[in-house]
């Protein structure tokens, strides 16, 4: 089983920050540092642990803002490797003994953004280094909500930045709901401001920028569906192999929905012609197993038909209730008076966001977004 999350910031990260935040400014107290960010670390959550580092950073760092960016700067390791397709080569691992790389960024840009909201052009510079050895992406979103004009005109300037870990800062760190990451309110409720930036962006060299774009896109729509239906529709013309796997990442949601307009901008509009039909495996399942979904199409079309085939279990609720979710099927073109079988097995393991209840579940069959069959089971406990 793997290690939790929250260890990659641990007593070793804690000791190679001393290292060399002293070993460029050899009046840092690495003593008070490691001593305030090893205090309990251990007990913590993650989040807890990258911003009981920043309290500890505050408190030993130089006051100078700009001679304590100046320390952060020469603290750090070379930039991050990027593969051939412009993907990190490593994103928590670095070469300790050249500087500083990894989860340790995230609360060195914690404290650049608590102490450099007065000194916003020497900030932004700052979380421009950092974020080519982790990520910026929660450091930049105060800077963003608190200045927004002047940070939006510095990621104008980004966007054409030859480091694609800067660039993709552009885009991730200005999303509307970054997961973690601080709600850019005014961003939920109008994403006009970012619209030229993902523009710019969105046939990026790098997969790495063009995957943060899709998730951007992915955001707005969960308060602006047919503001990204329409970008769908405008930006597929002559598009890319990798500009529509993009668009289509970003309409994800959209199409488990079964959003109208996003389903008509990918010629998803009509619904299946022809026949479904869909059986289980089992109609009693206990928790912790899989049921098998066998499916079959029949197509009445004289044309091919371009179809997605989503299904929905309507899981039973703590009050009895009941609310479906949306799983992805499969995505292929059906040929004319052509029959399709396909198979898939569903686990139903619980999670810590979703747990399971006992009770009688519908599981729908959702082609092109409409419901075309449904089948129920049992779970057990």
């Amino acid at each position: 089983m793997a290690a939790p999350l929250k260890h990659l910031i641990n007593a070793t990260t804690v000791t190679h920050a001393g290292q060399h935040l002293r070993r460029v400014w050899p009046a840092f107290d690495h003593l008070q540092f490691e001593q305030r960010a090893s205090h309990g670390l251990e007990t913590r959550a993650f989040k807890a642990r990258a911003m009981q580092l920043a309290d500890a950073l505050q408190a030993t760092l130089p006051d100078n803002f700009n001679a304590a960016c100046d320390v952060i700067e020469n603290s750090l390791g070379p930039p991050l490797a990027l593969d051939a397709q412009g993907e990190p080569v490593a994103l928590v691992a670095g070469p300790r003994g050249e500087g500083l790389t990894g989860w340790v960024v995230w609360s060195l840009g914690e404290y650049v953004a608590r102490r450099g909201m007065n000194h916003m052009p020497r900030a932004l510079a700052c979380l421009h280094a950092l974020t080519q050895r982790l990520t910026a992406e929660f450091a930049i979103r105060p800077f963003l909500q608190q200045h927004p004009e002047a940070s939006i005109a510095v990621l104008h300037h980004w966007v054409n930045d030859p480091s694609a870990h800067v660039r993709r800062l552009v885009s991730e760190g200005s999303r509307p709901r970054l997961p973690w990451g601080l709600r850019l309110q005014a961003l939920v409720a109008d994403p006009a401001p970012t619209l030229p930036l993902l523009r710019a962006l969105q046939d990026d060299p790098s997969a790495y920028v063009r995957r943060s774009v899709a998730n951007h896109l992915n955001d707005i729509a969960k308060d602006h569906p047919d503001l990204v239906a329409e970008w769908i529709r405008e930006h597929r013309r002559e598009a890319s192999a990798e500009r529509t796997a993009l668009l289509r990442h970003a309409s994800r949601g959209l199409i488990k929905q079964g959003h109208a307009p996003a389903l008509e901008a990918w010629g998803l509009g009509r619904g299946l012609q022809g026949e479904a039909s869909l059986s289980l495996s089992t109609d009693h399942v206990t928790v912790g197993e899989d049921v098998g979904l066998h499916v079959t199409l029949r197509s009445t079309a004289q044309q091919p038909q371009p179809l997605v085939v989503d299904y929905a279990v309507h899981h039973v609720r703590a009050n009895g209730n009941t609310s479906p979710k949306v799983f992805k099927g499969w995505q292929l073109t059906l040929a004319p008076q052509a029959t399709r079988t396909l198979d898939k097995r569903h686990g139903l393991r619980p999670v810590t966001t979703r747990p399971l209840y006992p009770g009688r579940h519908r599981l729908d069959l959702r082609i092109n977004g409409q419901t075309c069959a449904s089948a129920d089971f049992e779970l057990l406990p």
